[in-house]
């Protein structure tokens, strides 16, 4: 018989054949002539010792005898198939026994093939050259499914991330100016279906340029991730956004808020400030940060837009500057007044 083989290997890349058959014989002649067509071999007699090669290192293909002592070949293949599923090296059955239903039973445990004894060489090594490459190139095809789902993966958090900072002021770590706009648009089409309230809140630190100025930058940024914070604690439900509108400037988007609920806002907003009383030398009107704030509330409707809030509530905020600043004013439209109990605290009404 011609043993010349079709493929070679190089030795640190061989494939590596197990033979499990407890016929020294038949396993003498299997290993010779393998290893002349360039596979590493390994060989034993029954079942318990392939599962025990087969944890020191999975080999390429399985040559199993199908009756052997200790464990036989079908309990093998159904145990390496239940131990490493889809990595299971690729079976094939080697056997005497040629009836259909041992055919079929090596199937359902698990073979990939069937060739019986005894062995017309160049089908086995055809079948066993074919098998191997088949199986390698399915580990290189799931090698490249896997780093492909890696870097999907990767991707997806990497886009996260970026939506993440796409989303997030980067001084202060609330809302930017680009979520409010979109954010504000969407609450406008959704309450203008529901004809429910919603409400908007501007708020601007009274003098900050003189508090850059007197404290530097460093101490401006700060002031501004202290005065974020303040905010955030005033609203607790999630559909409330705040964000950072532009500079020194925040703005609230209070979805299901009437009057009464943004003006309460509005004050708890400056009522927080001056609890914390931010040091503020070169302010004109306090010793400590404060801020003023325009707050409106309203039903959208046509032809109104949600830049008619922005508008609104910005006439509110410069009107709170023009009386004074640290001051909560509302801009309404059907001239709803308002009183103010908080002490030291100025709330207006724009018509």
């Amino acid at each position: 018989m011609n043993l010349t083989s079709e493929t070679t290997y190089p030795s640190e890349h061989a494939p590596l054949v197990l033979i499990v058959d407890d016929d020294a014989v038949s396993n003498l002649m299997l290993t010779q002539v393998l290893q002349q067509d360039g596979y590493r071999v390994l060989s034993v007699d029954n079942g318990q010792a392939a599962l025990t090669a087969c944890k020191q290192e999975l080999p390429d293909i399985i040559l199993m005898d199908a009756i052997m002592p200790i464990m036989n070949g079908f309990e093998c293949c159904q145990e390496l198939r239940s131990a490493y599923g889809i990595t299971c090296p690729p079976i094939l059955m080697i056997t005497g026994l040629n009836d259909s239903e041992s055919v079929e039973f090596a199937y359902d445990v698990g073979a990939v093939d069937y060739v019986p004894k005894p062995f017309q060489w160049a089908v086995l090594r055809g079948r066993v050259r074919w098998t191997i490459n088949a199986h390698i190139d399915h580990q290189k095809l799931q090698q490249t499914l896997a780093q492909e789902r890696l870097l999907r993966q990767e991707l997806r958090l990497l886009n996260q991330q970026l939506h993440r900072l796409a989303a997030i002021d980067g001084l202060t770590g609330i809302a930017n100016r680009r979520v409010f706009n979109e954010t504000l648009g969407n609450e406008w089409k959704r309450l203008r279906r529901e004809e429910a309230f919603l409400g908007l809140v501007m708020i601007d630190i009274d003098y900050f340029k003189a508090y850059n100025d007197h404290y530097g930058h460093l101490e401006g940024d700060k002031c501004l991730c202290q005065v974020a914070q303040i905010i955030q604690t005033c609203v607790r439900r999630p559909a409330d956004v705040v964000a950072r509108y532009g500079g020194e400037e925040f703005a609230l988007i209070l979805p299901h808020t009437d009057f009464e609920g943004v003006i309460h806002v509005g004050k708890m907003v400056r009522q927080q400030l001056q609890e914390l009383a931010i040091p503020h030398a070169a302010s004109e009107i306090k010793p400590w940060v404060t801020a003023s704030i325009g707050v409106v509330a309203t039903i959208p409707s046509p032809p109104n837009t949600s830049k008619s809030l922005i508008n609104w509530a910005d006439k509110a905020l410069y009107e709170a500057k023009n009386n004074g600043r640290n001051q909560v004013v509302a801009h309404t439209i059907d001239g709803f007044k308002l009183m103010d109990s908080l002490e030291d605290a100025t709330t207006s009404v724009a018509s």
